[in-house]
């Protein structure tokens, strides 16, 4: 026998002793309470789709805030939300983030959200891992807290960070979807959703469970952009799980790390509480007039519509099911509200806001007076 025969030999019965380690599935769909830090060191190299990021804004107040009438602003004073110096805040938000450069997929993305206090900081954080900013969005509350001592403008809005793992990095984002859900306008980096009120505040003896809850809207809007169904989003700040309810709604897996007490509860409680769509909803659409004041997309994100839903023409000739992403579905014809009833009539045009009625307790009515209940509720 050769030498290279020895070799080939040698290296076949190496080969055939080697012990292959089996690959161990990520656990998800669960709430891990401990320090975001520590949790994620334990966390596999590559094993997270996407990351949405609600940090401590390091807010500094200094005491108390009170409305002009005396009553007492329940703002943010929580000790987690304090840091010494704005070094020890920096340090921290490094920390955080190394973690989630290693854990993300080569081609997931994070998402990071925060206001003035800190946002500026985070970006700078973000630039130096080596994370490529994507987009930076605007999120403009329609119905904000006002300046109550008259001293600033009102800040009315708060800026959440978009970024990939590279220049060149293959990550998702479902442009289509975005558009119909945006009444086939290209979705902008400016988006107007209300800040959490009424039903959806969560609320523990009368006040509020977290004083920073995102709307269910916003995260909506954020997971079906930027993650298929059965994608992995990890959010290290999870609060009152806004992030895991949405993901658990969008066929999305998900995993939490909150280390309050208080915060875990309604979390739990939460989540279990949430539906998740049947796979016919969850349907977005794949391939490529003046807007309205509000589009229908948001109606649906923000659950004045559900995905699901069933809605027809007047003389219920066609029947069809509202979809995650604000498309419909009739047969095997899709579009948008006004796309789909042009096509189903063999029309030019069609105005899909009077066309296609949804059926109530006193009977059919055309979707365009969910949009003026929309606006109504949400005038500035």
């Amino acid at each position: 026998m050769g030498v290279m025969e020895r070799v080939a030999t040698r290296t076949k019965k190496a080969a055939a002793k080697a012990v292959v380690a089996p690959v161990v599935p990520l656990e998800a769909d669960r709430l891990i309470q401990g320090d975001c830090v520590a949790e994620m060191r334990k966390l596999p190299d590559a094993c997270i789709d996407m990351i949405f990021a609600d940090p401590p804004y390091n807010l500094q107040l200094g005491g108390d805030l009170f409305r002009p009438e005396g009553g007492r602003v329940d703002a943010v004073d929580d000790a987690w939300d304090k840091f010494d110096t704005l070094a020890v805040y920096d340090k921290f938000t490094r920390d955080w983030l190394t973690e989630a450069r290693r854990i993300l997929k080569p081609n997931g993305t994070i998402w990071v959200i925060g206001s003035y206090h800190n946002i500026f900081r985070v970006g700078t954080s973000l630039q130096d891992q080596g994370f490529w900013i994507l987009n930076d969005i605007i999120w403009r509350k329609s119905n904000p807290m006002p300046n109550f001592k008259g001293t600033r403008f009102t800040n009315a809005h708060e800026t959440l960070i978009w970024a990939s793992q590279g220049e060149d990095a293959r990550y998702t984002f479902n442009y289509r979807a975005m558009k119909t859900l945006n009444d086939e306008l290209q979705m902008r980096s400016d988006w107007v959703i209300p800040i959490c009120s009424g039903q959806e505040r969560l609320k523990r003896d009368g006040t509020k469970a977290h004083p920073t809850q995102k709307p269910e809207a916003l995260l909506y809007r954020i997971l079906l952009a930027c993650t298929k169904p059965g994608d992995v989003v990890l959010d290290p700040f999870f609060g009152t799980g806004t992030t895991g309810a949405v993901a658990k709604r969008l066929g999305r897996r998900w995993i939490g790390i909150e280390r309050e007490d208080k915060y875990v509860e309604v979390a739990l409680e939460r989540i279990e509480a949430a539906l998740p769509l049947d796979e016919s909803a969850l349907t977005t659409m794949q391939s490529p007039r003046q807007q309205p004041k509000v589009a229908f997309g948001t109606l649906v994100e923000t659950g004045m519509i559900a995905p699901g839903t069933v809605l027809s023409d007047t003389k219920r000739r066609w029947k069809a099911v509202v979809r995650a992403d604000g498309s419909l579905q009739c047969g095997d014809e899709s579009g948008s509200i006004h796309g789909l009833g042009a096509k189903l009539q063999g029309a030019p045009s069609c105005n899909g806001w009077t066309f296609w009625h949804v059926d109530g307790k006193d009977g059919l009515k055309p979707i365009d007076t969910l949009r003026q209940t929309y606006l109504l509720a949400n005038e500035d």
